[in-house]
């Protein structure tokens, strides 16, 4: 029995602290990660707060669970939006081609030429920062690039034998596309949710950052990063902490995105 990749059994282990570690932050924390408790304020890491406290005196483990919880629930339900959306403009402009290829590949290209973050910066500047618009701008934002890989990947199966043998065989066009054409998508749509899960977190953590991410009280890592650095001479912690969060967070993403493209794509095995 062949064992599971190195990369695949860190990036999944990784990836499931994470997932452990929001389930646990949105329904239990240690502290309440909103109290303020002057007390406590600036406190190290310690037996009872044990990596600090923040400005506020608010437990910083309790925040990054709360912020894990946040993040990943943002995430999920842009790339589930992003997909969602994508596969279905990839799907109709791949199978009919034509105009309708014309016209939506038109707009799709010019959404394509904005960078990812730009246009969720200017999207969050029309509907407010809050968690939907974030949803919103940044699921609008990460469509294209799905659109683009499931038309790549529909042009080919058109062409396919047993598409022409649904034709023939007198199948309705949906029939042809929901049977045989989205199947046939869902690998190379694994991998691309997998990778963009890491860029929609990614840029929630830099809007958050930027202060066009969820509002304050509630954490994030990104606000948590921006707060920290009023106080980072004198609490190293503040800054450290979250960030370490953002980095790991995104090597178990790319490692398991990896470990997924090796085991799905066809060109790869083997190597």
């Amino acid at each position: 029995m062949r064992l599971p990749a190195p990369n695949a059994i860190l990036g999944g282990t990784i990836i499931g602290v994470l997932l452990v570690c929001a389930l646990f932050g949105a329904v239990w924390t240690p502290f309440d990660p909103l109290k303020i408790n002057f007390a406590a304020r600036l406190q190290p890491p310690g037996p009872v707060y044990w990596l600090g406290t923040d400005e506020f005196g608010r437990d910083v483990l309790s925040r990054l669970m709360a912020a894990a919880a946040t993040s990943v629930w943002i995430s999920l339900l842009t790339v589930t939006t992003a997909v969602t959306a994508g596969t279905a403009v990839g799907v109709l402009t791949g199978y009919f081609r034509g105009w309708t290829d014309r016209i939506l590949m038109a707009f799709n290209d010019a959404l394509l030429a904005f960078p990812g973050i730009l246009l969720a910066l200017g999207l969050l500047a029309v509907i407010g920062a809050n968690k939907y618009g974030i949803i919103l701008a940044l699921g609008l934002a990460y469509t294209p690039s799905v659109a683009r890989v499931v038309r790549g990947t529909v042009l080919s199966l058109r062409e396919r034998e047993f598409v022409e043998a649904s034709r023939v065989m007198g199948n309705p066009e949906a029939f042809t596309m929901a049977r045989h054409i989205l199947p046939n998508c869902v690998a190379p749509l694994t991998v691309l949710a997998t990778s963009m899960f890491g860029w929609v977190l990614l840029s929630e953590s830099a809007l958050s950052f930027l202060g066009l991410g969820v509002p304050p009280p509630a954490p994030t890592w990104g606000n948590m990063l921006a707060s920290s650095r009023s106080f980072i001479a004198q609490a190293v912690w503040l800054g450290i902490f979250p960030g370490l969060c953002i980095s790991l967070t995104l090597l178990g993403i790319n490692l398991l995105g990896d470990a997924l493209r090796d085991k799905l794509d066809p060109r790869m095995r083997g190597v």
